[in-house]
């Protein structure tokens, strides 16, 4: 008993702690329920708060933009006013200046017509002088024209030629004042030499005995170099001494070379003969091209191919008129190069084509043609710039000008060839070119006398004044000088000056 009783006792205190506990988590979640509702009743009251607070700002951000936009419309229609204010002004002086044309354009067409009334009145006036002075003169207007016209003519004419005198006398004092200045220049700055170079064509022998063994038996020693050197050995009386005869200076130096080591040798014969010949061969290739090379540095010019460098050494052994034609050219290319560049043209194709002007010079012997045609040729083989071309081709005014370095190149190669002690020239030759002067100069229709002068520098022709007059003169001086560019070579220039006396002979009896 006692046990159920206590059973029953926990069951019962088991269901009383149920119970309450259930009680308990009730009042607990009523509390909990009305904390939540008083907390969400805050949060709805703030947020209420907040959004009259953003209402009442965006009221206020409404009011300021309306006030900024109606004041900025303000300033716009005043802005507005003001310009329409400027253009109605603007029109108004328009239309002022727009009267004040018109009023100008109808005196205009006024004085225009009155104008025009006194151009007519003039007319008429002008037609019953010439009436009159038909009637007094006795001669036609047409008449009167042609009288006056041809005093016109006579005097212009006369005028023209003062004035052509003038313009050309200023023209060439200018022209030759500069000219000079730098010619004068170049020269100076050139200061070469007056002494010219000669090639060697006779050798000196030790002694007679030596004449016999240059001949050898029965002649088989000179046989044979002459065969190797292409030369014409010439053994006559003259003591001590054979002359070398060859058109190619080369075959004549590489002789004169090889002659001289046999000699100093003491063996010759034919087998030894082409042994030194083919020696003597090979050191005049390396003075040639050592030549060569050295021009090319003297003249200052970089990058020339080498089968130039070696023609140009063979002028080395070339002459003209005495001048050795290597120095020539260096000369011509620096004084090329000073002009130039006085004138403002291209230094380095000058300076290239006063180099290799007379190139041809080196091969002319070889291929037919003249030596400023054949240089050009060579040239243009090695792709030599067309100023350079032109410039060689041109030196002799074979072809036309085709670049401004051309005539430079003409005017250097002059300089350096007619510059004192350049240049020798034979008595028959100089005297044949006086006589060509002359005979050019006489050649003209009204030409009574020439004489030239100053050693061929100038031509001074007496005409006849009964058929010369002042303008035919100066016509007659030109034509002159183009025949004589045309017909002769010359170095320098030559000056023609026509001469014209009117004489009055009366005698006394």
């Amino acid at each position: 008993m006692d046990a159920i009783a206590l059973v029953a006792t926990v069951v019962v205190a088991a269901f009383v702690g149920v119970c309450v506990g259930f009680l308990a988590r009730g009042v607990v979640a009523n509390q909990a329920l009305q904390s939540a509702n008083e907390k969400a009743a805050r949060i709805v009251a703030e947020a209420r708060t907040q959004q009259k607070e953003l209402i009442l700002s965006a009221k206020d951000e409404k009011l300021h933009l309306q006030r900024e936009a109606e004041d900025e419309a303000r300033a716009k229609r005043a802005e507005l006013s003001t310009l329409e204010s400027r253009l109605l002004a603007r029109d108004e002086q328009l239309d002022m200046r727009s009267d004040m044309l018109e009023q100008r354009d109808r005196k205009l067409l006024d004085r225009e017509r009155e104008f025009e009334q006194s151009r007519q009145e003039l007319a008429r006036a002008q037609q019953e002088h010439v009436a009159a002075l038909e009637r007094v003169s006795g001669m036609s207007a047409a008449e009167a024209k042609a009288h006056l016209l041809e005093a016109v003519r006579d005097e212009a004419e006369r005028d023209a030629v003062r004035l052509a005198k003038s313009i050309e006398r200023q023209a060439r004092e200018e022209a030759d004042e500069r000219a000079r200045e730098i010619v004068i220049t170049s020269m100076q700055r050139i200061a070469a030499d007056h002494t010219a170079e000669h090639t060697v064509s006779a050798i000196h022998l030790p002694n007679d005995e030596m004449k016999g063994r240059i001949i050898g038996r029965e002649g088989r020693n000179i046989r044979a170099l002459e065969q190797a050197t292409g030369v014409d050995l010439i053994v006559d009386d003259t003591p001590e001494t054979v002359v070398i005869s060859a058109f190619d200076p080369v075959r004549r130096e590489v002789a004169r070379l090889a002659l001289t080591k046999l000699m100093a040798d003491g063996r010759i014969h034919p087998g030894r003969i082409e042994e030194v010949v083919a020696k003597a061969r090979a050191e005049v290739d390396l003075v040639m091209r050592q030549a060569g090379e050295q021009a090319v540095y003297d003249a200052g010019i970089p990058a020339l191919p080498s089968e130039i460098v070696k023609l140009l050494g063979r002028l080395k052994f070339r002459t003209s008129y005495g001048q050795n034609v290597l120095v020539h050219s260096v000369e011509t290319s620096r004084l090329a190069a000073i002009i130039a560049a006085e004138l403002g043209a291209d230094v380095q194709a000058a300076k290239v084509g006063g180099l290799l002007h007379d190139i041809g010079k080196a091969v002319d012997h070889e291929v037919e043609g003249p030596h400023a045609q054949i240089g050009a040729q060579i040239a243009q083989r090695h792709n030599l710039s067309p100023k350079v071309v032109n410039a060689i081709a041109a030196h002799h005014q074979e072809v036309d000008y085709s670049s401004q370095e051309a005539p430079i190149v003409q005017v250097a190669d002059a300089i350096s060839a007619s510059r004192p002690g350049a240049r020798g020239e034979s008595m028959e030759t100089y005297v044949r070119r006086l006589e060509d002067l002359q005979a050019i100069a006489e050649s003209f229709e009204g030409v009574e006398k020439s004489f030239a002068v100053q050693a061929g520098r100038e031509v001074r022709i007496l005409v006849k004044p009964e058929q010369i007059d002042d303008v035919t003169a100066t016509r007659l001086a030109r034509d002159v000088v183009k025949k004589i560019e045309a017909s002769l070579t010359y170095p320098g220039q030559i000056k023609v000056t026509v001469i014209r006396e009117t004489r009055a002979v009366e005698y006394a009896k």
